[in-house]
């Protein structure tokens, strides 16, 4: 199984999009640990949406058409911010 995930930082007032086939958890908790990445910005990154699919192939589709879409414009869209 893969998850698409949808990460928000007040600190930065940022989203972050991606895809995993870790548990959540773990995936998480290596966006909050020390690291060179985007991510590492900040440290209070939370989960605010995920889906989860059964193809790779699917998970990339869906991170790559919410990258496109803009994610503040696609959590309006299934209603997850105003």
């Amino acid at each position: 199984m893969f998850i698409v995930y949808i990460l928000y930082s007040a600190t930065l007032a940022k989203y972050y999009v991606g895809f995993t086939s870790m548990s959540l958890d773990e995936r998480l908790s290596r966006h909050l640990c020390e690291h060179g990445g985007f991510t590492s910005k900040a440290k209070d990154w939370k989960v605010v949406h995920f889906e989860n699919y059964q193809e790779k192939s699917e998970a990339i589709k869906k991170e790559l058409f919410i990258k496109k879409r803009n994610i503040k414009k696609y959590l309006r869209d299934i209603g997850l911010i105003i």
